[in-house]
């Protein structure tokens, strides 16, 4: 099962409506196989600092879980949901490297790691 990131905008957290189109596949995944868990991944690009983008991504995975949990998936099903800020850069774009906003946009994102299948007995 391979599920998209979602992404967003520059210094926030919130779900775009972009990321909700996004979600919804991640909605019927989770609805389709109702006992896969999941683990949301989330970071930021290189601009601000250290400490600025780990609560930043923190913030989105905060955000990325309440919106799952919102939209009927059980919290139980959820293992974790952590930021990474800056760490796993997607490219090239570090601190002091020039990079075009495309390019930071790519390191913006909540990836979904599929923890397990948990079957029922």
């Amino acid at each position: 099962i391979d599920v998209d990131p979602i992404f967003f905008e520059y210094n926030k957290a919130d779900i775009t409506p972009q990321a909700q189109v996004a979600l919804e596949k991640v909605l019927y995944v989770m609805k389709e196989f109702p006992t896969l868990h999941i683990m949301i991944e989330s970071h930021t690009d290189s601009r601000g600092s250290d400490s600025y983008n780990m609560s930043l991504s923190n913030s989105r995975a905060e955000h990325t879980k309440r919106y799952i949990i919102a939209n009927g998936i059980e919290a139980n099903r959820i293992e974790g949901a952590r930021g990474f800020g800056e760490s796993k850069l997607k490219n090239k774009c570090s601190n002091g490297v020039s990079c075009s906003e495309e390019e930071h946009s790519l390191n913006r994102r909540s990836n979904f790691i599929i923890v397990e299948n948990k079957p029922d007995f």
